[in-house]
């Protein structure tokens, strides 16, 4: 575990984990969570002789709690700060949900030769608010709705989300776990509430769609049919439709936390693809 600081003075928890001569694997936190998301990710990669990082994104679990800089582009510029540090070469980078789109503009403007293939898992891109060049988008009421919960109660906001719809927990016969419910409170609840706040305009409003196009790496789109938070028709085919070398992964059924609930599917299949 260890930290970095940027030029603007924000320090940025991570953890970094196995041989520092093994192929380096970077896992990308969704909103409002922190690098202990990807726990169970980074201990399988682990044991098949990876060299893991997860960072916890500004104003986020353990970073520093900033002011300012709760946007993509200042995201990508913390990342590249973290792999310059790290001097990551050819590197895998995972991404769920907002670390979907994290990883996206990262990979888009990263130095030659710093990555070699990236994942998104349930992710943002191309962009998830609804427009006149995105009418499959969601209204802008209701990443509204969410502001104001969470302006209202983070608390029990961060209670009800993954109690719902995050983990599919709110469809009939879903195998409710107690465990992932507290542990997303957990760490949300460790970050700050004005990064929470501004980023979900980040990840709601950021057209991912130039990033996508610049991407010259090959990348592996997974989502499940049945996420409620990034609806599968306006996120996932229309980003493989945009990179250069996409492979699209769809999961029947999984919801949008399906990397916790279906780790086993997801962990094999991931890895497939970065041997591969």
């Amino acid at each position: 575990m260890g930290t970095v600081t940027t030029p603007d003075g924000t320090t940025l928890f991570y953890k970094d984990w196995g041989p520092r001569d093994a192929p380096p694997v970077v896992f990308h936190h969704g909103w409002p969570l922190s690098g202990d998301d990807w726990d169970n990710q980074m201990l399988f990669f682990l044991a098949h002789g990876y060299r893991v990082i997860a960072h916890d994104r500004r104003g986020h679990g353990r970073s520093s709690q900033s002011p300012t800089g709760h946007e993509m582009d200042t995201y990508a510029a913390d990342v590249a700060v973290l792999t310059d540090a790290l001097d990551l070469r050819d590197a895998v980078h995972i991404g769920h949900s907002t670390g979907g789109g994290e990883v996206t503009r990262y990979v888009a403007r990263a130095e030659r030769g710093r990555v070699g293939k990236a994942v998104l898992v349930g992710a943002v891109p191309p962009v998830m608010v609804k427009s006149d060049s995105n009418p499959g988008g969601l209204p802008v009421e209701v990443f509204d709705e969410l502001r104001a919960a969470l302006a209202a109660n983070r608390a029990q906001f961060y209670i009800d989300l993954p109690s719902g719809p995050f983990y599919g927990f709110n469809r009939p016969g879903a195998e409710v776990s107690q465990g992932l419910i507290d542990n997303w409170w957990r760490q949300g609840m460790a970050g700050a509430a004005n990064a929470h706040y501004e980023c979900i305009k980040a990840f709601s409003e950021t057209d991912f769609t130039e990033d996508l196009k610049a991407i010259d790496v090959p990348v592996l789109v997974a989502h499940g049919t049945d996420d409620q938070i990034v609806p599968y028709a306006d996120s996932a085919p229309l980003s493989a439709e945009l990179l250069r070398h996409a492979t699209l992964k769809t999961y029947e059924g999984f919801p949008h936390g399906m990397l916790a609930t279906h780790p086993d599917v997801l962990n094999r299949d991931i890895l497939e693809f970065v041997k591969s």
